[in-house]
């Protein structure tokens, strides 16, 4: 039996930088492993993103996983419904509802300075209280990532990710279309909710980004996707601190690791995740292990803590788990971004990420590091994301 390991550093592919010389943060981070899976095994580029669709982590998690998002994807909030275990009827809408922090009639921070689980949920709890009524209702999440249940509605609006346009005016990135107005009110009213929030007072006196307003996107109804087992022939299990993939995860009957620590930030557990990814190929033939550091740190426009983030994966999670597959007979390990978040526009993009995988049977094509540039160089181009799940596993 061959073991399967796939890391995904989120968000880690970027652009160029002049203050590098022109190379990427892949390009000048210390990464020996995913340097050493490159060279002696083969690297290419794939494209998760469909024409047409936005390069959301949804749409390019699916592709990771094997599944191709112009045919099942419904909405990100949907996917994230399912990882809190919330019951949708086949009409409910189900919306993201960040907390995020506006200044000067601009989008300033999608997240609120990363505001803690605790104080969301009480933030979320004064929500309900105050704004759902029979056809409302919020439930809360991890850190900013709220969702937002709408029965008994109809919408065909047009939204926005927040953090996709930090420093836009507010104005021109309103929910748009029918029932954009609903949208709008319960923003507007939750402005008024957290003007005088003692959590936001506390926050000011912390130097916090205070808590502005929800905001509502990534909207859809019921997800449903085909079980990995029934479509490839093998049981998984991934291990992730974020609801998006936990939702996905679960929707193809992956079984779920949870790792004291994993936060979905830069300070998550890197070491708890790699620990568990390892007992967990003594169980399972394919562990998925997902970071959203790299991803984070750009959103934050920060080099440093982007560049930090990718020499921990690799350090901590990376190399160990390489390691460990060695052990066994026959293995397989294979490391790629999503999608690409640069840190100088601090939103994600839609061109392809390079990958690197090693393994048994895993011939090489251009033996050299890791890095948008080398995988471009490789001529090994996969245009249907989706279609690297089967090539990894059986090819």
């Amino acid at each position: 039996m061959t073991k399967y390991a796939i890391i995904v550093p989120d968000g880690a592919a970027d652009e160029p930088l002049e203050q590098f010389g022109n190379r990427t943060v892949l390009q000048i981070a210390e990464i020996p492993n995913m340097d050493k899976i490159s060279t002696q095994g083969r690297q290419g580029l794939v494209c998760t993103v469909p024409t047409g669709l936005e390069p959301g982590s949804d749409v390019a998690q699916m592709s990771l996983l094997g599944y191709d998002p112009r045919r099942y994807y419904s909405g990100r909030a949907p996917i994230e419904a399912v990882a809190r275990d919330i019951k949708l009827s086949a009409d409910d809408w189900v919306f993201r509802c960040n907390l995020v922090t506006i200044c000067d009639a601009k989008m300033e921070d999608h997240s609120a300075g990363h505001i803690s689980t605790e104080e969301a949920a009480k933030l979320i709890n004064d929500l309900n209280n105050r704004l759902a009524w029979d056809k409302f209702h919020f439930y809360a999440g991890i850190s900013y990532r709220n969702l937002l249940v709408c029965k008994g509605l109809d919408f065909d609006v047009q939204t926005y990710p927040p953090h996709d346009y930090i420093g836009t005016l507010i104005e021109k990135i309103l929910p748009r279309g029918k029932g954009a107005e609903i949208l709008i009110d319960l923003m507007a009213r939750s402005q008024q909710l957290f003007a005088d929030h003692d959590i936001n007072k506390v926050r000011c006196d912390l130097g916090e980004n205070q808590v502005s307003s929800i905001w509502l996107w990534g909207q859809g109804k019921k997800a449903r996707l085909e079980s990995f087992q029934k479509r490839f022939g093998i049981k998984g299990a991934a291990i992730t601190a974020v609801d998006l993939v936990r939702g996905l995860s679960k929707l193809i009957g992956f079984d779920l690791i949870d790792v004291p620590g994993a936060t979905g930030f830069v300070d998550t557990n890197y070491q708890g995740k790699a620990s568990a990814a390892i007992e967990a190929l003594k169980k399972y033939e394919l562990v998925f292990v997902h970071v959203e550091a790299p991803d984070e740190a750009s959103h934050n426009g920060s080099v440093e803590m982007k560049k930090k983030a990718i020499e921990q994966i690799d350090k901590l999670i990376v190399g160990p788990v390489l390691d460990a597959l060695q052990r066994y007979d026959k293995w397989r390990i294979l490391v790629l971004p999503d999608h690409p978040t640069p840190v100088l526009s601090r939103a994600h993009s839609h061109e392809p990420v390079p990958f690197a995988m090693a393994g048994v049977d895993v011939s090489g094509i251009l033996h050299t590091t890791f890095s948008e540039a080398n995988a471009a160089k490789s001529g090994f181009r996969i245009d249907n994301g989706f279609e690297l799940m089967e090539y990894f596993l059986k090819s």
